[in-house]
């Protein structure tokens, strides 16, 4: 391995999405754990940008962190009496022992077919173009029905949210 700017990029932006994931997990204040999740998502966005995919790290930013992190902010602010809770029990070790099973399945299933020389027949033979992601998001046989779902489940999250926070004022707390 050979020491360039992609390869010290790569380990910066393995630092961000590692260390971000390890501080949403480990943190007990809602408010912090959503910026770690910003900084999380923004070292997945610079592995975008790694892999010559600008669009994909410039939607990166712009929906997750832009748009859904700062929702949860929101929400939180909103409905921060509702997590005003003295005591939490948190069983660490089994959510520990289940993710460190699902990275070393991802692991595995990442590396051995990299590592292993043989790709997949059903791999495709061709990179899709900004166009041809754009056609499928709008096209009804493509995501447009995921997409708008996503949207109407992210605006009934914020009603949600005010909801509460509306309620929790009028009872006093």
């Amino acid at each position: 391995m050979e020491l360039n700017a992609i390869t010290i990029g790569f380990v910066v932006f393995t630092i961000f999405t590692l260390g971000g994931g390890f501080g949403v997990v480990t943190t007990r204040n809602l408010f912090q754990g959503t910026i770690w999740l910003m900084v999380s998502l923004f070292g997945v966005a610079g592995y975008f940008i790694l892999l010559s995919a600008p669009f994909l790290a410039a939607v990166q930013i712009l929906v997750y962190i832009g748009a859904i992190a700062i929702l949860i902010t929101f929400a939180v602010m909103l409905t921060r009496s509702v997590t005003r809770i003295k005591e939490r029990y948190i069983r660490i070790v089994p959510s520990f022992i289940g993710s460190l099973l699902l990275f070393l399945i991802l692991l595995f299933g990442v590396t051995v077919p990299i590592f292993g020389g043989h790709l997949p027949e059903s791999a495709p033979q061709y990179v899709a173009s900004t166009r041809d992601l754009g056609i499928a998001l709008v096209d009804e046989n493509g995501y447009v029905v995921p997409f708008l779902l996503a949207s109407v489940l992210l605006t009934a999250a914020m009603i949600g949210a005010i909801v509460i926070a509306r309620d929790e004022k009028a009872k006093g707390g």
